[in-house]
């Protein structure tokens, strides 16, 4: 079996949850970091998580909230990705 880092978080309700064998539906994490980054998780256990950025230029993800399964599966995130030219 292959060894993993664990990636585990903390959510907004304060819940500590494991997303090291989590699947992503869905996400937005190209560089730089800003707020059009996030991702959709589920994990092993059921749970549907919202990853987003609060606008931190140094992490992808630093805000988690676990979301019910069709909020999770109809996500649409309310930021994009501006292009500087």
């Amino acid at each position: 079996m292959t060894q993993h880092s664990r990636y585990l978080i903390t959510a907004t309700g304060g819940e500590e949850i494991d997303l090291t064998y989590a699947k992503e539906l869905r996400s937005n994490n190209l560089f730089p970091f800003g707020l059009h980054n996030y991702a959709i998780y589920h994990t092993p256990e059921g749970l549907f998580v919202k990853a987003t950025n609060s606008d931190n230029p140094n992490l992808m993800l630093d805000q988690y909230e676990v979301i019910e399964e069709a909020a999770a599966r109809g996500y649409s995130h309310p930021h994009q990705r501006v292009e500087e030219e």
